[in-house]
């Protein structure tokens, strides 16, 4: 998966969690990244710096990942999209693929090359 120099914006309410991210797509090759903590930060972080790829958690401080996803992708269209949870069964998340915490690089790996239509 060519990700060079790739956008990430993860919507992770849990600080640790969301350097832990940070950290496993740097080592996947995203350079920059944004952390949103709400919907509401999510998506002004969408409109001045548009993601290659958003991860998101389910719950986040104000409402959901979901929400927020469903947000941003109103406003700029299709962006790949990775849920990063500790409550899969809790919500519909279709064919968006999930990775559950805690988080192994080979997982995101995988999920992330399916949202990307990589590997």
């Amino acid at each position: 998966m060519d990700v060079s120099g790739g956008h990430v914006l993860i919507i992770e309410d849990e600080p640790i969690i969301a350097l832990e991210l940070e950290a496993l797509l740097s080592d996947l090759g995203y350079r920059t990244f944004d952390i949103a903590d709400s919907p509401g930060d999510a998506m002004r972080f969408a409109a001045s710096n548009r993601p290659d790829l958003i991860t998101a958690d389910y719950r986040i401080h104000s409402g959901t990942g979901a929400e927020a996803v469903e947000r941003i992708r109103a406003a700029f269209g299709r962006i790949p999209v990775v849920y990063v949870t500790g409550n899969p069964d809790a919500f519909d998340h279709g064919d968006t693929p999930v990775v559950d915490k805690p988080i192994s690089l080979s997982a995101l790996a995988a999920a992330c090359g399916r949202a990307t239509g990589g590997s």
